[in-house]
């Protein structure tokens, strides 16, 4: 038995865990599980009977911890915005509070004056740390991020370093906005995904069609999927025939015919014909389902670590604190020393305590590596992305709108008894009622628009193709069956073809192919170049077009054929051959991608032609369309990495040895400062050096 909250309004990673474990602790609950990204508490109960005891008691923790946010059981509306005018009064308060800070710094004033504007400046962006510190001592939870700042800005205070105060203040309540607006922008992937749910389906009963719920149609069913409609289960064809757009469940650019006997998935739309489907699975083992479920347990296995600092804070913080109270009062009271001159070193002990450096200079690197990406065309969501991506060791792409455009070109011509211009005449004929991706790119290459009035009478085929009058000439236009299914005999042509017949007659075939992008073979040479050991391609399309591609960009591993769970499957089996550390990247662009971008340790979406689900369950954009992009993101992620631990060794190295020397009395105030503020100073503009990309 289990119950699943919804938390609307969870951005702290730490609020969360503290969540978790204390309602695992309620009576009645065996063990509870926390999505930090869907907000979603799950409580395993060990009966129904005590379900609605430790839903109240978890919302009084929820309340208790977290008191802005709305606990409600799953089913619930949990559609939630990112409140765009809170983030901007957050922006206008944090920009006051520096405006303070400057003018308490640059301006000569009486002391009153300057301290009034730094404290204005402290407590303008700190006020909500110090408050959250204060309840978090009363209940008993001390050493957390809270209680690090509260207590390292108090110390630079007590010793009378009021811009250090500030100014950390400062820079740590930006990092901690623009954190959680990453957060809400990462978990739109869900939200985006949920738009290929299917809202109800037609069911065929003895009283006529009614609408129900996916989820209440049984296994041999019969339901009606209408022209436009999405299938809403996965079945057979009893009878009808239609073109199917898969492209949001294979990734295939080109429509599918289905007639009766045929297998149908659901999640793809009938386009131009009704159908009469026998269910064969329920709801929750549909593709849409699998899909859905797919990318809420990859959330799961991607599930963010907590912050450097708070896991950093859990150690260093308590140990300095104890050590500085410590060396302030053991000293004088075991040994008759002079009071004030042990206090004066706790507190320079305090003030070189205080990580100022490293919650600075840290998300400022990865904000710069970030900044330089976005530069070349590159966003990256988030500096555990970029972390990511420096560690790439395989790349896996889709192929259809990643590798190629996704756009048919006619790419051959081949005619019989007539001329090339002549086939490519008719078969545009043929096709101009049709928005077929096909017939738009026949009618673009013959450069025919209009027929100057005259009639042309056209039927399209469903899955086969089209049979037109034109000028007394009867035209087919389509594929293989089609011809013999009229007593011609086709060419053996593989691939993407059209093949046209005139008045009985074959007339010869048309080659379309989708473009590979300019830089795609350049893209797999650049990843190689980057220390990429392993290129792969994962795609829904057919085993000819696959290998094509493949050749033409040298990749040599590459799997056709393959339904969004199957890509998830073979993701897992190359994730499986990678050594520990090694990363696996995964590029693709279609809702059909989204499971499979968050599976990859980093998912790599193609921005200007790629789905808003793809893009949102993305961890990396590519704004420019350019696969070669992503071994150009490989290279700044690495350097960025190089300049975080540079910055990590100097700033502990540096603390760790003013920390020694301050015990000693051998580290006057102005060292302390300098090992607090000037570490961070350089620490900063070493950080700055990721921005130049």
């Amino acid at each position: 038995m289990e119950a699943v909250l919804i938390l609307n309004g969870l951005n702290c990673p730490d609020c969360a865990e503290k969540i978790r474990r204390r309602a695992q602790n309620v009576d009645g609950v065996k063990a509870a599980e926390m999505n930090f990204m869907s907000r979603e508490l799950r409580l395993i109960l060990e009966s129904e009977s005590q379900k609605e005891n430790a839903i109240e008691e978890v919302k009084k923790i929820v309340s208790d911890i977290e008191p802005d946010v709305e606990v409600l059981l799953d089913g619930a509306n949990t559609e939630e915005e990112f409140d765009k005018n809170s983030f901007k009064m957050e922006i206008v308060k944090l920009l006051a509070a520096f405006s303070f800070f400057l003018a308490g710094v640059l301006i000569p004033m009486p002391f009153w004056w300057e301290f009034s504007f730094l404290i204005l400046a402290y407590f303008l962006s700190g006020w909500e740390v110090l408050v959250r510190a204060v309840k978090n001592i009363l209940k008993g939870e001390i050493f957390d991020e809270n209680f690090l700042m509260a207590i390292a800005t108090i110390g630079a205070f007590a010793i009378r370093e009021f811009p250090e105060a500030a100014a950390v203040m400062i820079f740590y309540q930006a990092g901690e906005l623009f954190q959680d607006y990453a957060v809400n922008r990462s978990r739109k992937s869900i939200a985006k995904l949920m738009d290929i749910r299917p809202d109800s389906a037609n069911l065929k009963t003895s009283d006529g069609i009614k609408a129900v719920s996916p989820d209440k149609v049984a296994i041999g069913d019969i339901i009606i999927v209408k022209p436009g409609e999405k299938i809403p289960l996965d079945g057979v064809v009893e009878s009808g025939s239609s073109l199917l757009d898969t492209s949001a469940m294979t990734g295939e650019s080109v429509p599918r015919a289905a007639k009766a006997g045929d297998e149908v998935i659901s999640g793809c739309i009938s386009l131009d014909g009704a159908l009469e489907i026998r269910v064969t699975k329920p709801f929750g083992e549909s593709a849409v389902s699998k899909i859905l479920e797919l990318v809420q347990r990859a959330g799961e296995k991607k599930s963010r670590p907590e912050r450097f600092i708070t896991r950093f804070a859990r150690v260093y913080t308590p140990i300095v604190v104890i050590a500085a109270a410590l060396l302030a009062f053991i000293p004088p009271l075991a040994f008759g020393l002079e009071l004030r001159d042990w206090v004066y070193r706790a507190l320079s002990f305090l003030v070189v305590s205080c990580p100022c450096a490293l919650v600075i200079s840290i998300p400022l690197s990865f904000f710069g590596g970030i900044g330089g990406a976005s530069s070349k065309g590159i966003l990256v969501k988030g500096g555990i992305r970029l972390e990511a991506l420096s560690k790439c060791k395989a790349v896996a792409f889709d192929k259809t709108g990643t590798l190629t455009k996704g756009v048919f070109e006619v790419d051959g011509i081949y005619p019989q008894n007539i001329s090339n211009e002549e086939l490519l005449k008719f078969a545009a004929i043929a096709e101009s009622f049709s928005n077929h991706p096909i017939a738009v790119s026949i009618k673009r290459a013959a450069g025919i628009d209009d027929f100057s009035g005259r009639e042309v009478s056209a039927r399209e085929i469903a899955g086969k193709g089209v049979e037109a009058g034109f000028d007394g000439h009867r035209i087919l236009a389509g594929n293989k069956a089609l011809m013999l299914e009229n007593g011609i005999n086709p060419s053996n042509a593989e691939g993407t073809v059209v093949h046209v017949a005139l008045d009985g007659e074959y007339a010869g075939y048309i080659s379309l192919s989708d473009t590979l992008r300019s830089d795609a073979a350049q893209a797999v040479k650049k990843l190689k170049a980057a220390g990429v050991e392993k290129v792969f391609m994962l795609t829904g399309d057919g085993t000819e077009n696959t290998k094509k591609v493949a050749s033409a960009v040298g990749i040599n591993a590459f799997y056709e054929n393959l339904l969004p769970h199957e890509k998830v499957e073979k993701v897992e089996e190359i994730l499986s051959g990678l050594k520990d550390g090694e990363k696996l990247a995964f590029a693709g662009d279609g809702i059909n991608d989204a499971p499979v971008l968050a599976r990859a340790d980093i998912g790599i979406a193609m921005g200007g032609l790629g789905s808003d689900a793809a893009i949102e369950a993305a961890d990396v954009v590519l704004m420019t369309d350019e696969p070669s992009k992503i071994a150009d993101g490989i290279k700044i992620s690495k350097k960025t990495i190089r300049i975080v631990k540079q910055n990590i060794v100097f700033a502990i190295s540096i603390k760790i040895l003013v920390l020694i020397l301050a015990a000693f009395g051998l580290a006057p105030m102005w060292l302390a400062v300098f090992a607090d503020v000037g570490v961070a100073f350089l620490a900063i503009l070493n950080a700055l050096r990721a921005i130049k990309a």
